[in-house]
């Protein structure tokens, strides 16, 4: 059985969204670990989707501050292992994404008999096309057009379809 004090702190942690990408919770996108409970109070478990990302102070101090509202002390532990890939997104972030404009990442990692290969053994095994599908209109004529789109962890894409520019989270 759940605590209800670690229950009620998940569903605050439901609402807080990613700074640079607002309609994407940070449960969602895989950022949240953990949330433990010790005889001081709240620690939360994250891991950035990359060492450097600049919203981690603002995810940080979100956290603090809508934990507060629980009243028992509050600590964010950051861990850097193992590292954030963009595996740990659930399917409901991907559909935002989508939805938001953003493709969506591929998967990264492939599990055969219950170890994850992060890459397949096989061209066989690619499922995933190898360019990203328009989130406007679904199509894989895409080019991407810069490696780096408005952050670090998204590329700029063109669909080479509907002519519509549109940032895809790179994998990893």
């Amino acid at each position: 059985m759940v605590n209800p004090l670690i229950q009620k702190a998940w569903e605050v942690l439901e609402t807080l969204t990613d700074p640079e990408i607002p309609v994407v919770s940070l449960r969602d996108m895989g950022i949240v670990r953990d949330v433990l409970l010790h005889d001081d109070g709240l620690e939360v478990i994250i891991t950035p989707t990359y060492s450097g990302c600049p919203a981690m102070e603002q995810i940080e101090d979100d956290m603090r501050t809508s934990l507060a509202q629980l009243g028992v002390p509050v600590r964010v532990t950051t861990r850097l292992s193992p590292a954030w890939t963009t595996d740990w997104m659930n399917d409901a972030a991907r559909e935002k994404l989508r939805a938001y404009g953003i493709a969506p990442p591929h998967r990264c990692a492939t599990v055969i008999d219950n170890v994850v290969q992060l890459a397949p053994r096989a061209a066989s095994r690619l499922t995933a096309p190898d360019r990203p599908a328009c989130p406007q209109c679904g199509s894989l004529q895409t080019t991407e057009v810069s490696h780096f789109g408005s952050t670090a962890c998204k590329a700029l894409y063109k669909c080479l379809n509907c002519l519509e520019p549109f940032d895809y989270f790179k994998p990893y």
